[in-house]
């Protein structure tokens, strides 16, 4: 009857904490953010955002496309980023495990002189033998919401993870397509010079046949010679960058050192003039990096919790069943069972200062991570509005490199003309040609950087590089 009252008056006990109980420690609560009315430099302004389009129909580039997929199968920092989600959300459950009864058992036999030391019949110096098998459970109850806060705190942590994941994900994906577009252009580039080597070597060979006629100077020739010269002499540069732009790609596709194919930067589709930006406060929602600060702030606020919940005693249930006996063929009878049912309660009284110290930090941690997360939105603006303005100002210049090139290749082609006519120098020639071959080079910086500043927009919006199949295509295998 007593051991019946006393469970009761213990489940009685557990459900009072646990409908009575509070977590102490702050509530989490978002903290104010300055969001403008509208992005700088942007189009136009609309609920609607190119963030929104899925990345097959940003870049059509089918081979684009293909390497793309490459990369997110097969890009190790991506694997690595998927193993700690995996790990982020195994922590979850070991939190949420503090919820429910630890259950464990134990056991033990022996034999010895003396071994029952705490016996009388020890002083006898007999030979003994012991047997003990026991079941034993406990349960803290959550009183101050210790464990509720760390469930929080681990939870938070698991969703950062999983948007650094994503955010991974995003700065791999527009990787691949900046080395892939600059690829393309430094396969421009290196036509551009090797056609000014060839104009420049044709001018030589012009320049020397005249001289043996006695007609051009040796000035003249030098000349020509030397611009020859400096026209090849940068093509081994420009493959260089070729090779080792090839190489990063490789890498960022998970494979050895090989050659890339890829299309002409003269037949990539240039994204449509007007890009909705969409709304700021959408960008809250959508950056990875910006949703993982505040996942990070989540955490740390909970852990404030859990640090204050140290200053309080745990409170928690045991019991304990099994059967103990000096003798093993005791426990064929009834005389070796015992169990015990109790509560416990434990607290600090004096640490040191370490508790208060620890209480100090936690709240230091959560003024950090609100820092962090206020500045990670600062950047997030940035960043969108330095893409906006960055495509703005490229389709200017492209047009106006464009202009230049059409006017620098007419001139040319006049200059040669009055050179091989005898009304004018060589010098009239040359200095068409080294103004025409760096506009042309000019111009196919701004026309990459258009595409580049594409992918930097899409990036800085945080837009949906993945879809839901290869969501699930990146869990580990259970």
């Amino acid at each position: 009857m007593n051991a019946r009252i006393l469970m009761a008056g213990l489940g009685l006990l557990a459900a009072v904490a646990l409908l009575g109980g509070c977590a102490v420690g702050p509530d989490y609560k978002r903290p104010e953010v300055k969001t403008p009315e509208g992005f700088r430099f942007a189009d136009s302004q609309a609920t609607n955002s190119f963030a929104d389009l899925p990345w097959w129909e940003v870049f059509k580039d089918p081979v684009l496309q293909g390497l793309i997929g490459t990369a997110i199968t097969n890009n190790y920092n991506l694997q690595q980023a998927v193993a700690r989600v995996e790990q982020a959300r195994q922590q979850v459950t070991v939190a949420n495990s503090a919820f429910l009864p630890q259950i464990g058992y134990g056991g033990g036999i022996g034999r010895g002189k003396n071994a029952l030391y705490n016996s009388p019949a020890s002083l006898n110096g007999a030979t003994e033998s012991s047997a003990l098998l026991n079941l034993n459970a406990a349960w803290e109850i959550d009183l101050w919401g210790r464990i509720r806060r760390s469930s929080e705190a681990a939870k938070a942590q698991f969703l950062a993870t999983d948007e650094a994941r994503r955010g991974v994900m995003i700065s791999l994906v527009s990787s691949v397509a900046t080395a892939y577009f600059n690829l393309e252009a430094l396969d421009q580039q290196l036509a551009v010079q090797r056609g000014a080597t060839n104009a420049y070597a044709g001018s030589y060979r012009i320049f020397h046949d005249r001289l043996l006629n006695g007609v051009a100077s040796k000035l003249e020739t030098d000349r020509a010679s030397a611009a020859f010269a400096n026209a090849a002499a940068a093509i081994p540069q420009l493959e260089i960058q070729i090779a080792t732009t090839e190489d990063q790609l490789n890498v960022l596709l998970g494979r050895p050192p090989q050659p890339i194919f890829r299309n002409s930067l003269t037949n990539q589709t240039q994204i449509a003039p007007e890009i909705p930006a969409g709304l700021p406060s959408d960008l809250l929602r959508r950056r990875p990096d910006v949703l993982s600060a505040e996942q990070s702030l989540i955490a740390a606020n909970a852990n404030i919790g859990v640090s204050k919940a140290n200053f309080f005693p745990q409170i928690g249930l045991t019991t304990f069943l099994g059967r103990v006996s000096p003798e093993l063929s005791a426990f064929s009878g009834g005389s070796a069972n015992m169990w015990n049912v109790g509560g416990t309660m434990a607290g600090p009284i004096f640490q040191g200062g370490a508790l208060r110290a620890q209480y100090r930090a936690a709240k230091a941690q959560a003024v950090q991570a609100t820092d962090a997360y206020q500045q990670t939105v600062l950047t997030a603006f940035q960043e969108v509005s330095d893409a906006l303005v960055t495509r703005q100002q490229l389709q200017s210049e492209f047009v106006y490199n464009g202009q230049a090139v059409a006017a620098l290749a007419e001139s040319v082609d006049l200059a040669t003309q009055r050179y091989l006519n005898g009304k004018s120098s060589y010098y009239e020639v040359l200095q068409a040609q080294q103004e025409l071959y760096p506009s042309q080079q000019a111009q196919i910086q701004s026309q990459v950087g258009q595409l580049l500043a594409v992918v930097q927009l899409y990036q800085a919006l945080g837009g949906g590089w993945q879809t839901a199949t290869q969501n699930a295509s990146l869990t580990p295998a259970k």
